[in-house]
């Protein structure tokens, strides 16, 4: 994170009032980005739970899915940015999904984690965002190392730590960093002999608590249910009628505020200003606001934690690999692969809203009929995709894989060993949420 590491705060004696009144807000950090001539350049956007202006993060997607939830819908992007560009912190698992999509490539930077692990799956996928627009830049570096030389052909930004950085080879890096063309940025600044150092190195951009310390914003608290959500998300699955979606988003006011705001921002381009539910979801689109539902739920403060909460790990590892199979089985079929990754997520929706069997909650939700019977009675092409994921978390993957395949001729590319691979990724997504 940009921010310097060491943030200092003072105890209130108003603090059981503060913490009332806090829980009705949302809040976001912003600390700007500067140019060589002290202009201002960009934001970095991070995490904040409270006024207080530090961050307590104890999971790396719930707390950028809040911050992008908080500056896309409920602060609104141009009273977040202005003109300006935000840098937003992504670990891997933000970055492998498509929920990252929902920010305007022309307005966001992708900040990735200095934890964040570096194979040929991440950086074909970083390679993808940049073609889609994206600018990618790497945090907190410290040192000349061989992943960060590997890393520089695929990202455009590359952020120098200052309060760790070894002095001594830090003409080195920056040197480096700038023969491959990439722009740097001075961040954690802290003193004039810092900010000196940095510009005459030749660095790009320049942040810290020598220009200027995180601002707070913050909103009252519109949080929409998820069981309204979760009817929004039934109903673009089902690819219901535009006035259907009209009507279920009518019910609930928190989330028409909610999708009035992304909609009214510069993600669109609409061109004017939007006013109506039907405006907002033409401006969107279906898909778009797809995501932007699954990110309130990855961002909502009710039970469903990824850190504490095996169903939502266990829900998150099944809809990865029933998307993987399904795009195995009928890779060029854009419809087939979001349905099946829509079945593992509902697949679990009976225990998220607390009912015994799935049919019943299935219902209550009105869920389309394909996905729906997928879960109740396993029937169809996403009904034996979906045996084969519960197969493979139990580890018998292999002998349900068999039956489905001699039921269903079209799963033949779900071979033993493609199932394999597809389980060990989803697997490997999944423990991305393991508590600690």
């Amino acid at each position: 994170m940009a921010e310097s590491a060491t943030v200092r705060t003072h105890a209130s004696p108003f603090c059981e009032a503060r913490a009332a009144c806090e829980v009705e807000c949302l809040y976001l950090g912003r600390q700007p980005i500067l140019t060589r001539d002290g202009a201002l350049e960009a934001y970095e956007l991070l995490f904040r739970g409270s006024n207080a202006n530090r961050a307590l993060i104890d999971h790396d997607a719930r707390a950028t899915a809040r911050v992008v939830a908080n500056a896309m819908c409920s602060i609104g992007v141009a009273a977040t940015l202005g003109t300006r560009r935000g840098y937003v912190n992504v670990c891997r698992e933000m970055l492998l999904d498509d929920m990252v999509m929902l920010l305007p490539p022309e307005r966001f930077v992708l900040e990735v984690l200095e934890t964040v692990t570096v194979d040929a799956l991440l950086l074909e996928r970083i390679d993808k965002l940049r073609r889609a627009g994206f600018r990618i830049a790497l945090d907190d570096i410290c040192e000349l190392s061989d992943e960060l030389v590997a890393l520089l052909p695929h990202i455009d930004i590359v952020k120098i730590d200052f309060l760790h950085v070894d002095r001594e080879r830090l003409p080195t890096l920056a040197a480096a960093v700038q023969e491959h063309g990439r722009t740097l940025v001075a961040e954690k600044i802290e003193t004039q002999d810092d900010y000196a150092l940095a510009h005459g190195l030749g660095f790009d951009l320049f942040q810290g608590y020598f220009f200027a310390r995180p601002q707070v914003l913050s909103v009252r608290r519109g949080d929409p249910s998820r069981e309204s959500l979760l009817r929004m998300l039934a109903l673009i699955a089902s690819e219901a009628p535009l006035i259907e979606l009209e009507t279920e988003l009518k019910r609930s006011p928190a989330v028409v505020m909610q999708l009035l705001q992304l909609a009214n921002s510069s993600a669109f381009g609409f061109g004017r200003r939007i006013a109506s539910v039907r405006e907002a979801i033409l401006a969107a689109g279906t898909r778009q606001i797809a995501r932007w539902a699954q990110l309130l739920l990855y961002a909502s403060s009710g039970d469903l934690s990824w850190r504490r909460d095996p169903l939502a790990q266990l829900a998150g590892a099944r809809s990865r690999f029933m998307e993987l199979a399904a795009s195995r089985v009928r890779p060029t079929d854009e419809r087939f692969v979001d349905a099946a990754f829509m079945t593992g997520v509902f697949s679990l929706v009976h225990v998220l809203l607390g009912d015994a069997v799935p049919g019943e909650a299935l219902v209550q939700v009105g869920l389309v009929a394909e996905i729906g019977d997928a879960i109740v009675h396993r029937v169809g092409l996403l009904g034996a995709i979906l045996a084969i994921a519960e197969a493979a978390e139990a580890g018998v993957a292999d002998e349900a894989a068999r039956a489905a395949r001699h039921a269903h001729p079209e799963l033949e590319a779900l071979t033993p060993a493609a199932v394999a691979e597809i389980n060990l990724e989803a697997a490997t997504w999944g423990r991305a949420h393991d508590p600690a």
